[in-house]
């Protein structure tokens, strides 16, 4: 039996071999699963199939890159419709993502599952890896419906709340800087005088995927809208500018890493953006520029992902002050550790990545910027697997962290 989602049978050409593992511990009936709907917000692209052991092989569609063999797959969000009580196999298959013309498969990341019985309580739980870069978790049905996700999902109607409050408060303006490439607005976020001596700047959601960026920003934003003495004094020592979506359509689409016309979001940092092919970056580097020439550079710009590590990815572009910079950095990783449940670290050596925002802001405009990765499965510091409330936990901590960074930090 194969089923596939009306809106994607036209793309696809091919059916994947059905593979054999050990047999769940109780194999379902053809009658516990109704079907797995991809109709509801966010949904990833997928098509499924029962394979000969009673599992449900669900393969992810693949994001391509324009003019590169690099492709991926990794965003999860569906819901199950079937019998209460059922107990069903997921099996993730087309995992095998290519980046850098290289295989770079994201099963061995794809530790843990989230799942939620009404799309509003959300339990982690963990997967199984099985050879051949497949993964697998079996789950109860609690009714006739189960969602599924990565991780529990930050949708465009979660964005459309946070800009509607921020709208609202009277310690925060948005500017809408430009649009995707399919016309849908990108709002930045400012929270605290706009003559404050410093100034801050992050962005999340570059990758659809990764949602815990969006949930760490929900909580930077409600934290510093807060009306008490603390948040006061934040909004008059610095000013931060959020961008909390910055791949809106891949959101919309349930994508996993390029925008809609094949390009990633955090690369060709080093140099001038293409307005056709990412208007999304074109219209945050004229804003940047505009910011730069009212004499208001960042003091520090943080790039938000997650992934299966949560480093600090500090890059090393041959740039006068390196060494004063990777100083800078380590004295805002010791802060994050002291005030915050961040333990994972950062990269090591002469690490660079190139073209990203962290690489390519610090090498063009002279921004002291780093990407700052999370760890998608597990939160090391709390010992618990991650949460959107762990996340909004960590982003209502960071105003503090940058408090004492600027307080203390000097260029």
């Amino acid at each position: 039996m194969r089923r596939v989602s009306l809106a994607l049978a036209a793309l696809l050409v091919a059916t994947v071999p059905v593979v054999s593992a050990q047999p769940p511990a109780a194999a379902a009936t053809a009658a516990d699963l109704a079907f797995i709907d991809t109709g509801i917000e966010n949904a990833s692209p997928l098509w499924y199939e029962r394979g000969e052991d009673g599992a449900y092989l669900v393969h992810l569609l693949y994001d391509h890159e324009r003019n590169a063999p690099n492709r991926a797959a990794g965003h999860i969000h569906f819901r199950l419709v079937g019998r209460a009580g059922a107990r069903l196999t997921l099996e993730f298959v087309n995992l095998d993502n290519v980046w850098n013309g290289r295989p770079g498969s994201v099963a061995p990341e794809l530790k843990t599952i989230a799942t939620s019985a009404d799309g509003e309580l959300w339990t982690t739980v963990p997967t199984v890896a099985l050879p051949g870069n497949r993964v697998r978790v079996t789950l109860t049905m609690p009714g006739d419906t189960l969602y599924v996700a990565r991780m529990q999902p930050y949708q465009l109607s979660d964005l459309d709340r946070l800009v509607t409050k921020a709208r609202g408060s009277a310690h925060a303006e948005v500017t809408t800087i430009g649009t995707t490439v399919q016309g849908r607005p990108l709002e930045i976020v400012r929270i605290g005088r706009e003559d404050a001596p410093h100034r801050v700047f992050l962005r999340a959601r570059a990758h659809p995927w990764e949602s815990g960026s969006s949930w760490v920003m929900q909580g930077l934003v409600d934290r510093l809208l807060r009306d008490d003495a603390e948040a006061a004094r934040w909004r008059a020592a610095f000013t931060v500018y959020v961008l909390p979506m910055a791949n809106k359509d891949g959101v919309a689409r349930g994508g996993t890493r390029f925008n809609v016309n094949g390009k990633d979001l955090n690369r060709n940092w080093d140099r001038p953006a293409d307005p056709v092919l990412v208007p999304e970056n074109a219209a945050l580097e004229r804003w940047l520029e505009a910011l730069i020439a009212r004499g208001r550079r960042p003091d520090l710009a943080i790039e938000l992902h997650n992934d299966g590590r949560g480093l600090l990815h500090l890059s090393r572009p041959p740039v006068p002050g390196l060494t004063e910079h990777l100083a800078r950095m380590a004295r805002f990783e010791a802060i994050l550790r002291a005030r915050t449940w961040f333990t994972e670290g950062h990269t090591e050596g002469d690490f660079r990545n190139s073209g990203t925002l962290g690489d390519g802001w610090l090498e063009r405009y002279g921004i002291d910027a780093l990407v700052h990765e999370l760890n998608a499965n597990w939160v090391e510091g709390r010992k618990a697997y991650t949460s959107a409330t762990l996340w909004q936990e960590y982003g209502a901590s960071l105003p503090a962290v940058f408090e004492e960074y600027l307080r203390t930090t000097r260029r």
